[in-house]
């Protein structure tokens, strides 16, 4: 599938598929739920995608550093570096880690802001020192570039049949849910590494703090307080899925499918959450392999369908349809 996907993009040199392969097993490994909905996506965009996706996961690998290996002036130098490498690829069309290669490939034949690539990072530096957001406000702050702009990013690559600035706030918005899923599933793991991504104000207004956070963790007990804290995160999660909704309408109708599957997968994630009453403090919430086969199935057929609609020789282009500097065939 692989060959095919960068057949399919004109990818033709070597070591840019090898960068791009790359990236594509990223998303293989480390995001299952959306390398299962990127399936979904015309062959040609794929590859942009993984690009996308494992520049992102890459970045992301260094800061969190998983294996504790790595002292934080460690992670700043590597982050540096990154920094540094991208730049030089998003100026070049080069870059020495793979990642880098195929994500400035990307960004050229897709005409992607680089501004948004600085917002990413920025954020990225921020996992470096910040441990807590008082407010939502401030969280906002760090989520417009660790997810925010993850949307902007896609949006060329994904097509529109509006204005692309119309398009925009929803793309936005849903990797913002996204991003606040991964909080509400990951507050235990992240509490590990010294984080707290739910809101200050948020927790206070239940009476929750750090310490009864650390005390539930540490010893497997709940308590009621930090319940109602997470049902109150996931109310809010589903508000920012309501604001993202309407964009998914104004997208290439071939792309479609691959995002209602993504919105439907992760917000099967909150479902899980809510079914197991809120105990991520101490398992992991995980979408059932039999609802994300589902969820897959469902959009295998909304994607047949998309593919008949657009099919024949009188398709109109999309009306402000992706800013591309397309270098390969459209199958």
């Amino acid at each position: 599938m692989t060959r095919r996907e960068l057949d399919a993009a004109g990818i033709t040199d070597p070591a840019l598929r090898a960068a791009y392969t790359q990236c594509r097993r990223l998303n293989a490994r480390h995001g299952r739920t959306y390398f299962l909905a990127t399936r979904l996506l015309p062959l040609e965009r794929r590859s942009a995608v993984h690009a996308l996706y494992g520049f992102a996961r890459w970045a992301d690998d260094i800061v969190d550093d998983h294996d504790h290996h790595r002292a934080p002036e460690e992670r700043d130098r590597l982050l540096r570096r990154l920094e540094s490498d991208l730049a030089d690829g998003l100026r070049a069309g080069a870059g020495d880690e793979p990642v880098v290669r195929a994500v400035a490939d990307t960004a050229d034949r897709y005409d992607i802001e680089h501004a948004l690539f600085a917002d990413f990072l920025s954020s990225m530096r921020a996992d470096l020192t910040v441990t807590h957001y008082p407010t939502y406000a401030d969280l906002q702050g760090y989520v417009h570039g660790s997810a925010a702009v993850i949307g902007l990013q896609m949006l060329p690559v994904l097509g529109t049949v509006t204005a692309r600035e119309e398009a925009a706030p929803h793309a936005a918005a849903l990797g913002v849910a996204f991003q606040l899923t991964n909080f509400l599933r990951d507050v235990g793991e992240d509490l590990d590494r010294g984080r707290v991504y739910l809101p200050g104000d948020l927790l206070a207004a239940h009476g929750v703090d750090r310490p009864l956070l650390e005390w539930s963790r540490r010893t497997g007990r709940r308590d009621p307080r930090i319940r109602a804290a997470l049902v109150a995160a996931e109310a809010m999660t589903r508000v920012v899925y309501r604001t993202a909704e309407p964009g998914i309408a104004m997208l290439d109708p071939r792309v479609r499918p691959c995002i209602r599957a993504a919105s439907t997968l992760y917000g099967g994630i909150l479902d899980t959450i809510a079914e197991q009453d809120y105990t991520v403090l101490h398992r992991r919430a995980v979408v059932s392999r039999r609802r994300r086969a589902a969820t897959a199935a469902a959009g295998a057929l909304r994607l047949a369908g998309a593919r008949i609609l657009t099919r024949g020789p009188h398709r109109a282009a999309p009306a402000g349809g992706p800013a591309v500097k397309w270098k390969g065939p459209v199958r």
